[in-house]
Order: C-alpha cells, then structure tokens, then sequence
C-alpha cells in the first residue's frame, strides 16, 4: 500500500470519515462540502486515549488496561483502513469476507473491554465501536451500492459476449467470431459503464475504472485483429526463416485468445505474468532469426513482432486502478486541459446566443470554435476510458455551437424560390423551429425533471413528427434536406439528453 493512502487512514481519527476521497496529501483538495451523515452510517470520532486528558487512573502514570486495549483497536484499525477504504469488490469476495473477519473481531474485542463502570473509559469504547462499526457499514454500502452492481452486470454482460464470441470457438478450436455487432455491442457497454453513477467514492470510481481499462483493452485487441493487414501466412519457399515465423504466428494467435480471457476474467488457469513470459520468450525467438538478406522477410518479422508489442502492452493491466490518479481524475492534466476548453466554449456560447437575442448575427466565432476541436484533438487520453468519454463530451459541445452558428447563417442567406415545392420549404420552416429550439438547449441549464426540460423534448419530438409527415414526392432537394433536418433534431435531442445525464469523471 502506497504512503500516500496510509496516510489517509489519518481522517479516520478525529475527523469525519470521508470515504477514503482525501487518499493524496501531496496534491492539493478541494474543500470538502458539509454534509448530514448518511442514514445509519456512524461518523467515525474515535480518539486515541493519550489525547484525552482523565483517561488514565488518577494517581498513576500508567495506563488503564482498557485504554490500552483501546489503544491497540486504534492502531489495527489503521492498519486495515486503507484497505476498506479502497476496496472495490462485492460481497462474495475473498478480500470482503477478510476484511468483514478482522472488523468483526475488532468489534467483538471491543465489546469485551471491561470499563468497570467509569464515564471516560465507557465514552472511548463507544467511540471505538463506532469506528469500526463505521468501516463495516461503509464497506457493505459500496458492495452492494446500486451502481456497484451496475458495474457488475455491465461487466458480466460483456464477459457473456467475449465468451460467446471469442473464447469459447476457440477453445473448441475455432475461429473466433469477431464482427461489426461484437464491436458495437462492447462499445455500447463502455459507453454505459462511463455513465455509472460513483458519488466521488473511491471504491467505486476504482471498480468502474478497472472493469472500463479490462473492456477497452479487449476492444483494442479485437480490432487489432479486425485491422490486420498482413498477408499472413507467406509461402515457407520464402525464406527458410519464414516457416519459424508462421509457426509463432499461430502461437501468437492462441496468445491473443488467452489475453482476451484474461482480461475478462475467463481463464482460471494462466495469469498476465506467465503469458507475459511466453510473448517475450517469441520475441527473442524472433530476434534470435537471420532474416538480414531478405527485406521482405525482415518486414514480416517486424509486423509479427509489433503485434507480439500490442499484446504485450494489454498485460500491465493486472495492478491498474491502484494508482489514485488513474480513476480519481480531479487533478489529471488532461481532464484540466478538457475542463479549461469546456469553459471557454461556455464563453462562447453565452456570447452567441446573446448576440442572437438582439438579432446581431455579425458574431460568428466558427475558426475559434475549430481551434478548440484541435486542441481536443490533442489531448492525451493515456488509454483511459473515462478520459475518453470525458474528451467526446467536451467535442459535442462545441459542435453543437458550430451547428447552430451554421443552420443560423443558412437560414439567414436563404432565398425561397418562387416555384420551389411546398414540402421543401415545410422543410425549411422546421429548420427555422429547430434553430430556435436548438439556442434554448444550448441555454438550458437544468434537470430531466425540469418542465422546460420536458417541453423542449416535447418541442423537438413534434418537430421530428412534422418531417416524417413531409413527402418528397421524388424532389432530391427535399429528401437531402428532410434527412439532414432528421440528424439535427435528433443530435439536438442527443445533445439536451447529454447534459442533463449528470455524468461525472
């Protein structure tokens, strides 16, 4: 365990428990806000007994054995602390039910300490039983907390997939079913794993950061595969190499299966370490052959061994989610590139919709608004997912500026033709409602319960109703526009459900 985080274990004493979120001393926090307790949790306040003054026996310099006790409770709650505190699993866990023991000794010994009746001595073991009976509660609470078991079904719905798909061919021997709807369905559980509710408790940012790296990480091996350009196998007349190359291809091809296992906790016999020993004894293998004469073959033995790399680079997930600042993201330096980008696209926006509410369409900061898509670009996600969907988000919202500033200029230089049909100009005048509707989303600064928030789902909803109603009758014009009119109000709606999802890093 990290410095760091035992010295988190500090707040557990005197202060409020926290939840484990103060696990970096080293990097500045925010202030935490006041809050009630939450129902039935005790507020650890336990004090260690040399703090308190009357808790020794008048007249002696020693301490009461019961303080004593107290006082051992005190250190071995320390010790298992960090361990509650950045606990991630479920209920039926081997390191839970470890855990749930020692506590429930500790409160049992608790109990059992004799304070002979005296108020000082009565008060520290009260305090003591609730800072253990605190930890108990808060482990319990993040097993079982509604989003952990989201986390958990997400996962285990996506370990049904990789195992249909991918594990279970080839394990009978044959080819792994990798295609379009096995990648959209694992994006589809990224996307919703992203979305899960933590409440800033470190367990659970840790449980969704780790099973998020595990899914993502399979997602770049399959397209790894899905991607390959090699023309593999080349003929063994090659080069005499070349057999030896083909022959650790296919060991590379059941390694890629094993890692996939792995990384969705589908193989109980191998481990990253020894697969990682089997990768790197192929590449010496590879390394070791004479392939100097032939650039063909020296190419091929690149493009196995850079594959072999990809592999190798999935196998440091074993540790991941023990470093602090991989899944608690407050103080990330891209989060805060993406944040500073997000408040200047806010800016921006005010700037747009005021200027359109005093009808001045002169302000048109598209080229500002396209810079701050390339320094999105540029943001180093560190294959973090969260990171990830955070960057999306923040590129939504600036293209949901652009296109408002583009459907406001096309409605603006538009010129109706005399004899234009009248379903293309239907078409139109929902563009012109959808232009109005779009600036009170991009304004709107509420909840899903809100009733503004229904009325403009309900605006928008009608919108979409008014051009399936609109008939083209073979006008090109008018199929182009109703479809491109279809995208905007659903992006529109996509957008106001995005920022009302109150999503978190």
């Amino acid at each position: 365990m990290c410095a760091h985080v035992f010295g988190a274990i500090k707040g557990l004493f005197g202060k409020p428990f926290d939840g484990g979120k103060r696990m970096d001393p080293g990097v500045p926090q925010p202030q935490p806000q006041t809050q009630p307790p939450q129902a039935g949790f005790a507020v650890p306040t336990f004090v260690p007994a040399f703090s308190v003054p009357g808790f020794t026996v008048p007249g002696f310099s020693m301490q009461h054995p019961a303080m004593a006790r107290l006082d051992e409770v005190h250190r071995e709650v320390t010790a298992l602390g960090p361990q509650v505190c950045t606990f991630s699993g479920l209920q039926n866990d081997r390191e839970y039910k470890r855990l749930e023991r020692e506590l429930a000794r500790l409160q049992l010994e608790v109990d059992q300490v004799d304070t002979e009746g005296r108020g000082d001595l009565q008060v520290a073991r009260k305090r003591a039983a609730q800072e253990v009976e605190g930890l108990l509660r808060y482990m319990e609470e993040n097993a079982t907390h509604p989003s952990r078991v989201t986390i958990e079904g997400l996962s285990t719905e996506a370990r049904r997939l990789v195992e249909e798909k991918i594990v279970a061919p080839q394990r009978a021997g044959g080819v792994a079913e990798i295609n379009d709807e096995l990648v959209d369905a694992l994006q589809e559980l990224v996307l919703k794993l992203t979305q899960v509710k933590t409440e800033g408790r470190v367990p659970l940012r840790k449980a969704r950061y780790r099973a998020l790296t595990r899914l993502c990480a399979v997602q770049e091996v399959i397209e790894g595969r899905t991607q390959q350009t090699l023309s593999l196998p080349l003929s063994d007349d090659t080069h005499e190499a070349v057999h030896r190359i083909n022959a650790i291809m296919v060991k590379v091809s059941v390694a890629r299966g094993q890692l996939v296992a792995l990384l969705m906790g589908l193989s109980g016999r191998d481990s990253c370490a020894h697969l990682s020993r089997i990768l790197t004894e192929l590449q010496v293998e590879l390394d070791a052959l004479d392939v100097s004469g032939n650039s063909v073959v020296r190419n091929y033995r690149k493009q196995v061994v850079e594959e072999i790399n990809g592999l190798l680079k999935q196998l440091d997930l074993e540790g991941e989610g023990d470093d602090t600042r991989r899944y608690d993201l407050g103080q990330n330096d891209s989060i805060r590139e993406i944040e500073a980008v997000r408040c200047h696209v806010s800016h921006l926006r005010e700037a747009v919709l005021r200027s359109c509410f005093v009808g001045d369409f002169s302000f048109r900061p598209k080229a500002e608004m396209q810079s701050l898509l390339t320094r999105l670009d540029q943001v180093d996600t560190a294959r973090n997912p969260c990171i990830r969907e955070a960057r999306r988000r923040a590129v939504v919202e600036v293209q949901a500026v652009i296109t408002f500033l583009d459907l406001r200029e096309a409605l603006t230089f538009r010129q109706p033709c005399p004899g234009e049909p009248h379903a293309y100009r239907t078409v139109w005048n929902v563009l012109g409602n959808l232009s109005e509707l779009q600036a009170q989303v991009l304004g709107f600064d509420g909840k899903r319960a809100d009733k503004s928030y229904l009325m403009l789902e309900e605006l928008l909803t009608k919108q979409l109703l008014a051009l399936d109603a609109v008939d083209p009758q073979g006008h090109e014009p008018t199929k182009v526009s109703r479809k491109q009119a279809v995208k905007f109000a659903q992006n529109i709606l996509n957008y106001l459900d995005m920022k009302t999802d109150e999503w978190e890093y």
